[in-house]
């Protein structure tokens, strides 16, 4: 050990002895999950800390549901603010507020799990490791809501290892390494790719485009990616989009950039958001690539309109009258009669209903109007497929994302949000 100190200066033991620590340093199978986050907070050399990381995740690693319930009830109860502390120092730097009184607040105001988590990332793979720990913990908090508080200082420190400052973007096409076009296929969460066949139809073309965004210490792990057709007309149904024999178009024939599909990869990373840079980068990428674009919009699913039809049919019969019809002969929907009524519904839907929190109930209107999208129109037998029908009754709808106007419409949905929208859904709204 002594031999092994000299080699390597940072690992400072402090009052602990070799002895009591090697059990913890070189694999000692014996020590719990527990034990070794204490050891790894109690040493202060990094060296030392990466060591103990590496074994803590590698036992993270082994633990079965129950383990991990365990494990986080442990971090929740042992590694939180110390109230105590933390009034003791706001009262200190209300009495002095130099920069040591700030250093101490600032330390006691964040929960120790903070620590341990920087130190776990420092290990190899530790921030693909923590990802998927946080992926874990939200499921758990679903049924013990207790845990749920941990969460925020996942988001906490994941605003910042994620911040688009680190992100990479990357296109995607036919010639990417075959191990992330598998991951791409896997990942596809809009439009469910079959095949390699499939994949290539969406890849190769000249005017299809695929962008990712990855991060550094996430080796060749996409974290979001969006797929583009260019087109000559906004689409109005998802088939003039993935069918197989479409006709091909040149992308000097074309006026519409499409985003047709957008998936995140990680629900580890739900609620950080990186989705709607990668939709500017690719917009503002595509339009210096191709000046002679005029609009950049997207084919997007309502995935929460059926849902919402069935509890409204329970108050309205006309609504269960057109659920009825509408899953009985879904090749009939685009007749006026059906068409008009589930466009007044879809208006209700996007514009009076709101959540809680008085946004839209709709998560993908949630995400495109807060990015500065502008809902544009309402597809009806947009997409017939079982997952279609099943989701939205058909129904798809365009955004527009005018380069122009999304940072005025993004401030208009933060502070009220509105939703900005054109004439013609307006007007399906009784006066």
């Amino acid at each position: 050990m002594s031999i092994f100190q000299e080699l390597v200066p940072s690992l400072r033991f402090g009052s602990w002895t070799p002895s009591s620590i090697r059990k913890y340093l070189f694999g000692d199978e014996s020590q719990s999950i527990e034990a070794l986050c204490d050891v790894m907070m109690k040493l202060d050399g990094e060296y030392s800390s990466l060591l103990i990381a590496e074994r803590i995740l590698e036992a993270y690693e082994k633990l079965d549901l129950e383990g991990r319930s365990d494990f986080f009830k442990m971090l929740n109860a042992e590694y939180d603010l110390d109230v105590d502390l933390l009034g003791s120092a706001v009262a200190q730097y209300a009495e002095k507020p130099d920069t040591k009184t700030l250093k101490q607040l600032t330390r006691e105001a964040e929960p120790r799990r903070q620590e341990l988590f920087r130190r776990l990332n420092m290990a190899p793979g530790g921030t693909q490791s923590l990802v998927k720990m946080r992926e874990h913990l939200l499921q758990l908090s679903r049924k013990q809501p207790e845990l749920a508080k941990m969460d925020v200082d996942f988001r906490h420190l994941f605003s910042s290892w994620f911040n688009r400052g680190f992100l990479l973007m990357q296109p995607i096409d036919w010639t990417t390494p075959a191990h992330i076009l598998e991951k791409i296929t896997a990942y596809e969460a809009v439009h469910e790719i079959r095949n390699w066949n499939e994949l290539q139809r969406r890849l190769e073309p000249q005017d299809r485009y695929c962008y990712a965004f990855f991060h550094p210490a996430m080796d060749d792990e996409p974290l979001v990616f969006v797929e583009v057709a260019l087109t000559d007309e906004i689409p109005s149904k998802i088939d003039q989009i993935l069918h197989r024999d479409r006709d091909l178009l040149s992308p000097d024939q074309a006026s519409c950039a499409v985003f047709y599909s957008i998936s995140n990869c990680h629900s580890g990373l739900a609620g950080v958001s990186f989705g709607n840079f990668l939709i500017k980068q690719v917009a503002t990428s595509l339009q210096q690539r191709f000046p002679h674009l005029k609009k950049f919009v997207t084919i997007s699913p309502v995935p929460g309109f059926k849902k919402w039809l069935i509890q409204k049919a329970a108050e309205e019969p006309a609504v269960a009258e057109l659920i009825e019809q509408a899953e009985l002969r879904p090749e009939e929907l685009e007749r006026e009669r059906l068409s008009a009524s589930i466009s007044k519904l879809a208006a209700r839907y996007f514009l009076q209903e709101k959540s809680s929190y008085g946004t839209p109930i709709d998560p993908v209107a949630r995400f495109h109007l807060k990015n500065g999208a502008r809902l544009e129109r309402f597809n009806v037998a947009a997409d017939l497929s079982d997952k279609g029908m099943t989701q939205s009754l058909g129904l798809m709808v365009n955004y527009i994302y005018n380069l122009a106007k999304v940072e005025e419409n993004h401030e208009n949905y933060m502070k009220n949000h509105k939703v900005v929208c054109s004439n013609q859904i307006k007007k399906l709204l009784p006066n």
